[in-house]
């Protein structure tokens, strides 16, 4: 690597120093011994928040005895991250493998934190959808297995459109404007959908335009970003700036809050654009809304079939485990192997092409909610063929940056103004942009803007 992370990484609110970072050239291959074995048996650490786990490393451990796991959940994404990043720069107490979000992936890759399981997975393209393989990849190598996928799907209450006249849910931007239009006249409080400012929404929807807006060369050392001038960057803020000013945006209702799903229940927030894994969840946390709600294609700028990603994770080996090779046999089990039809089974949301073939998934018009219980939450619809498809149509080659969760982290700093009528998108996207390179730069990246 031919540059060096200089400073510290705030991530979450906390200041989290990257030290010992190891060269990319160095070798970290899953194809050295395991160290640290007692009696016979080898004990890895996993640190991962996937609840589907839990099952998983029970099944692994019984067709694995001479390995056991240590599954631990110390945090969702960014919290799990900051402990990660202390526990490296410490050069102590980091786990043999992670649960790392897609976004994640080249920030670790990049800093040499994550084992090249290139050779191990020689073929894999083919049993993964095209949109979560390509995001467990940086400079041509592999650096983790795909454990779920968040393609976007466009979920709608059909009770409320039907209300609104609305015979089918829109399948372009326009046609996603007018309905908002129509949805708004029902009621100064009903909207088509609620945005307070989110970073990941934001990067999936200029992904969705078919935006390029952030390059890294393969060693890493060099970024360009072009969110200022990037056409198709410019297509999406756009079309949403126009939401805004017309005031057909909820950009009041916090995600995930419970005035959020409560919204949803009573119609007041009358569809989503968010990642496939967003059925349970309804089901569990907005479970009045069921049997109103359908799932469609995201409507996109000119109605093309094409798609983004909105979440997911992965499993990836540290690189800087003793026990690599029964770390990484335990995300193979997890994420290629068996352990991919229990996640399945409870309600995770599929990376491979296998598992969104079957007749049990396609055929599917109930969500389990966390009582075990079938919900038929979008009227008996196959809902599953619509997500399965949203997969498939995922486009590739659209770039995280090497700091990505640094920069979803500033966001609402500089872009949230624009959701309250204070200022422009983009001028809240430019003001982002020049953060992002004077982090990048100091950091030990070359930055250039576009």
């Amino acid at each position: 690597m031919k540059f060096t992370i200089k400073k510290a990484v705030a991530m979450g609110g906390a200041v989290a120093m990257m030290a010992g970072m190891a060269a990319c050239g160095s070798s970290n291959s899953a194809s050295g011994g395991d160290s640290g074995s007692e009696g016979g048996k080898t004990e890895i650490t996993v640190w991962a928040w996937e609840p589907t786990l839990t099952k998983v490393k029970q099944d692994f451990e019984k067709a694995n005895p001479d390995i056991k796991v240590n599954l631990q959940n110390v945090g969702t994404n960014t919290k799990q991250y900051t402990q990660l990043d202390n526990a490296i720069a410490a050069g102590k107490g980091a786990p043999d493998v992670a649960q790392i979000e897609y976004y994640a992936i080249p920030q670790y890759a990049i800093q040499g934190n994550l084992l090249d399981i290139t050779d191990k997975t020689s073929g894999y393209k083919d049993f993964y959808t095209p949109g979560t393989w390509s995001s467990v990849q940086w400079g041509g190598k592999v650096y983790a297995l795909p454990m779920d996928s968040g393609p976007m799907a466009f979920f709608y209450n059909k009770e409320v459109f039907d209300k609104a006249g609305i015979a089918n849910p829109p399948t372009t931007w326009d046609e996603f404007y007018e309905d908002a239009k129509k949805i708004h006249a029902l009621g100064d409080n009903y909207y088509i959908t609620s945005d307070t400012g989110d970073a990941g929404f934001y990067d999936s929807m200029t992904w969705l335009a078919g935006a390029k807006p952030f390059e890294t060369s393969k060693d890493g050392s060099k970024v360009t970003i072009s969110l200022s001038s990037d056409p198709k960057v410019k297509d999406f803020e756009d079309f949403w700036q126009k939401l805004l000013d017309e005031h057909l945006l909820d950009t009041k209702t916090a995600g995930w809050s419970e005035d959020w799903f409560k919204g949803m229940v009573d119609g007041t927030i009358a569809s989503l654009i968010t990642g496939a894994w967003m059925p349970a969840n309804l089901a569990n946390s907005a479970a009045g809304g069921a049997g109103k709600w359908r799932v469609a294609p995201t409507p996109t700028a000119d109605g093309s079939h094409t798609n983004a990603e909105n979440g997911g994770s992965s499993l990836a080996v540290l690189s800087s485990t003793k026990k690599a090779e029964a770390a990484y046999k335990f995300v193979e089990y997890a994420n290629h192997g068996d352990g991919v039809a229990t996640r399945v089974a409870g309600g995770a949301f599929p990376a491979d092409k296998e598992s969104m073939k079957k007749d049990s998934f396609l055929n599917a018009t109930t969500v389990k909610n966390s009582d075990g219980e079938d919900v038929d939450y979008f009227g008996g619809q196959k809902y599953n063929e619509v997500l399965a498809q949203a997969a498939e149509d995922v486009s590739t080659g659209y770039q995280f940056l090497p700091f990505e969760v640094y920069a979803r982290n500033k966001f609402g700093d500089y872009v949230g103004k624009s959701y309250t009528g204070d200022q422009k998108l983009s001028d809240g996207v430019a003001a982002w942009e020049k953060d992002l390179k004077t982090y990048g730069d100091g950091q030990g990246f070359e930055v250039t803007i576009k």
